[in-house]
């Protein structure tokens, strides 16, 4: 397992009465990392990639073509809320990317804080499929994309996630997540 990855020193926010981390959650090759380190870069915030929170074994598994069962997932689920309270309790705003396809997962990171928010990555699965079979070094196969969109359970209203289409880039996304956060378009770097 490797350390999480950290961008820039905290933005000041007066408006801020108490740290907000994100979740930005999606089926591989949703573009969840891109769009998590992105945003985070842009608004000055802590960023963890989920993947780093996994033991090589499970590396190694879903490198081979298996796809984790939830026994396997939730240490590592454990190991992300571990990173996510860490955050909180120091007072720092935070955009960890995680699959948290299931609604049992996402409780798991999200807990009771109204502090934690997920950002849905939505696409179509002829976008994603394309997006999966065009990159490279991923340990993740496109043999196991059936079994990411199988395990989604898209959030409902009751999460009150930010939905956000993937068909634009990057840049267009974490814009539209920015402006469902309500942040100023001069309040972000970048």
């Amino acid at each position: 397992m490797t350390a999480p990855r950290s961008s820039a020193p905290q933005a000041a926010d007066s408006r801020a009465v108490a740290p907000t981390v994100l979740v930005v959650m999606g089926v591989s090759g949703s573009g969840k990392s891109t769009v998590a380190a992105l945003l985070a870069e842009r608004l000055g915030w802590t960023f963890a990639d989920g993947d780093d929170f996994h033991t090589q074994e499970s590396i190694a598994r879903m490198r081979d073509g298996h796809p984790l069962d939830d026994a396997a997932r939730q240490p590592w689920l454990g190991r992300i809320r571990a990173w996510i309270d860490a955050r909180l309790a120091a007072g720092e705003n935070a955009v960890v990317a995680c699959s948290a396809l299931k609604r049992a997962y996402r409780r798991t990171l999200t807990g009771d804080s109204g502090h934690v928010r997920i950002v849905f990555l939505e696409g179509s699965r002829a976008v994603i499929q394309g997006r999966v079979q065009a990159r490279h070094g991923h340990f993740m196969p496109a043999s196991l994309l059936d079994s990411q969109f199988a395990a989604l359970e898209p959030p409902g209203p009751e999460e009150d996630p930010i939905t956000v289409g993937i068909e634009d880039g990057p840049d267009a996304i974490v814009a539209a997540v920015a402006a469902r956060l309500d942040i100023p378009a001069g309040d972000v770097c970048g």
